[in-house]
């Protein structure tokens, strides 16, 4: 599936606990990347801490700057969520401020590396975690190179509204730099305005809808045992058939020109 990129306009309407969630219950090998300017949280909260030493994207920057080692540091900078399978690992974010000075000039090399990961032996998609784009140097290069970008967002009126002019800045960026139409969808989560409701007003596709489920978001934060019955859990594995689903029809779509042997248009 490529780059699955998950950000929000404002405040904490879940990302982390939302990719977190994806990560644990999709089914093809993954990269959960942590690219959250403000900081990672996973390494801390959900692992509780446990693993020591300096681990994460702001590592593969420094050494990166340093001499070119992405590729070869990159497997060891990750954390198996699923160990031994190496089948769900977890590239932590920053931890120390100074790191984000690091990271913040290779989002476009980041974004490069994610993309060749579906090409590998064995394929992984990457699920990133951008954070809010209410931030200083958010990671722009990683949302364009990205299949699908979900905005994710409290369904009531107050994040809608900021919702609103961020996905206006998006398309807006997104067109300037000949981003694919139809990457953007909106991910609603707990109660509040419909579906219908929420995609009219907004101008944009809702993919899915994800309920609130304060006890497993407690756990996906702060560590603890995931019970994959709970409501958070089988929302977040069912996310995955519509991202396929696009993704398909996408694939196909950009393929038609060629299989007509007809000239890809400019």
């Amino acid at each position: 599936m490529a780059i699955i990129a998950l950000v929000s306009a404002k405040g904490s309407p879940g990302v982390t606990t939302t990719t977190l969630a994806c990560a644990l219950t999709w089914h093809r090998r993954l990269v959960l990347a942590e690219c959250d300017p403000s900081g990672g949280s996973v390494l801390a909260g959900y692992l509780g801490g446990v693993l020591d030493g300096p681990r994460g994207i702001g590592e593969l920057a420094v050494g990166e700057l340093r001499d070119g080692s992405l590729e070869s540091a990159f497997w060891s900078q990750l954390v198996d969520l699923d160990a031994p399978r190496r089948e769900r690992l977890l590239l932590p974010g920053v931890i120390d401020p100074a790191q984000a000075g690091s990271v913040t000039p290779l989002w476009h090399r980041f974004a490069d590396f994610f993309l060749d990961l579906e090409r590998g032996r064995p394929p992984y998609d990457v699920l990133v975690d951008c954070g809010r784009l209410q931030v200083a140097n958010p990671p722009w290069p990683i949302l364009r190179a990205a299949a699908v970008v979900l905005l994710v967002t409290r369904a009531k009126l107050p994040d809608l509204s900021a919702t609103r002019s961020m996905i206006r800045a998006i398309e807006r960026d997104f067109t300037e730099h000949r981003v694919p139409p139809g990457t953007l969808r909106l991910l609603p989560i707990g109660d509040g305005h419909g579906r219908g409701e929420i995609s009219k007003a907004l101008r944009l596709p809702v993919i899915a809808r994800l309920p609130e489920d304060p006890r497993t978001a407690e756990v996906l934060t702060l560590g603890g045992t995931v019970r994959a019955g709970r409501p958070l859990m089988r929302a977040a594995g069912a996310l995955e058939v519509p991202i396929r689903a696009l993704l398909d029809r996408r694939r196909a779509r950009l393929a038609w020109p060629a299989a007509q042997g007809v000239p890809d248009a400019v």
